[in-house]
């Protein structure tokens, strides 16, 4: 839905070819500006034990601003960037825990076989699955129970990355991110790798993606991730035997973990007004000496009534550590034209006793196993 506006900056190249190599004058040049804008309403049923109505920004689609450039360097090739920020228009904060272009930021090269890039970039799972998480379609807060997964569109920072181009439907990459940490190559660093296959109605995605020491962003609470009591054999919480109040023990320094890898398999196919789609993820997670594995099986659809009015339903089932969760999901959306719509959405999970249930890492923990919301939003992209 993005309508990118391309400003011409042929000038500006010129003056630097000349600069720099005076035989090369006809290097063509553009750098294009867009973005999404996405704020709206919502309810929540039980959050900390108590209804909730809250603005809430950059939930049917991630607030930001970017530019991407190109520049033809000749025979093939191309030079490219992109500098993208993620932010909240309720306070106009930065978002990614502040970084000024969080969203992406990386330089590369491209020719007829792919884009080899590097900086802080989108992951393969990101590029090759997590669209099929069909729930979030329907409602931007149904990602997987606490994006374990990773299916909720993650970056990789430092890194290097090479995309191919598409190839009879055929697309395929592979990154490494670096930790950056003196005396340990291993520490804190990350790598991904996935392949996209589609052809007329069908397509498919698999991808794998692997932290070392999961941090800043991506560093693990998990009773504000998942409403658990425990985590890895550890306790995640405690709770006063008096008024039964909890405390989140890893709310300000973060749980332990020393591997997370995610696999993630999903498909589509489209039926004249209906897409119905799925997916599969398997995570484990490493620490304290313990392993503990994540399976997520979600399906669901979208129906196309009109060319500006579409909905989206999707269901997903959730495994870890001997709890279950159970969550559904549905989005209207009506188009006002090809770069605005509004949309009404919700969501309802049902945990396993014991667990307070916390929609999409989204909200505070309900103190039930059971939480909803109700949206109502618009979005523009521009």
């Amino acid at each position: 839905m993005k309508n990118r506006n391309a400003l011409g900056l042929s000038a500006l190249a010129m003056v630097a070819s000349a600069a720099c190599a005076p035989t090369v004058v006809h290097a063509q040049s553009s750098v294009t500006l867009y973005g999404i804008l996405d704020a709206g309403v919502t309810y929540v049923s039980n959050a900390g034990g108590s209804h909730q109505f809250k603005f809430d920004d950059g939930i049917s689609y991630g607030n930001r601003i970017g530019f991407k450039g190109v520049e033809d360097l000749g025979g093939g090739l191309q030079a490219v960037f992109a500098l993208e920020s993620g932010f909240h228009l309720g306070n106009g904060q930065l978002a990614f825990g502040g970084a000024q272009f969080g969203r992406q930021a990386y330089v590369g090269l491209k020719n007829g076989w792919g884009t080899l890039s590097l900086g802080n970039q989108l992951d393969m799972t990101e590029e090759f699955v997590y669209l099929y998480n069909i729930s979030a379609w329907a409602s931007g807060y149904a990602i997987h129970q606490g994006d374990f997964d990773r299916m909720n569109g993650d970056r990789l920072p430092n890194s290097i990355k090479f995309l191919s181009n598409d190839f009879s439907g055929l697309t395929f990459g592979g990154m490494y991110s670096f930790g950056n940490t003196a005396g340990d190559f291993h520490e804190k660093s990350a790598w991904s790798v996935g392949a996209h296959y589609e052809h007329n109605a069908f397509n498919m995605g698999a991808a794998y993606t692997q932290l070392n020491d999961p941090y800043g962003i991506y560093a693990f609470d998990p009773f504000a991730m998942l409403g658990v009591h425990t985590f890895l054999g550890q306790p995640a919480v405690s709770v006063d035997p008096a008024t039964g109040a909890i405390t989140d023990l890893y709310s300000t320094s973060s749980f332990p973990v020393d591997r997370q890898g995610a696999f993630a398999i999903g498909a589509a196919y489209t039926i004249g007004k209906v897409m119905l789609s799925g997916n599969f993820t398997y995570t484990t997670i490493k620490g304290v000496g313990q392993t503990s594995h994540m399976q997520v099986y979600e399906g669901g659809a979208a129906y196309t009534f009109t060319p500006a009015l579409l909905l989206y339903g999707g269901y997903q089932h959730t495994r870890f550590e001997g709890n279950h969760w159970n969550q559904g999901s549905l989005g209207l959306h009506y188009l006002l034209s090809k770069r605005t719509d509004v949309y009404l959405s919700g969501d309802y999970l049902r945990a396993s006793d014991g667990v307070n249930a916390v929609i999409g890492y989204s909200f505070t923990p309900s103190s039930s196993s059971t939480q909803a919301d109700v949206r109502i939003g618009m979005r523009h992209s521009f």
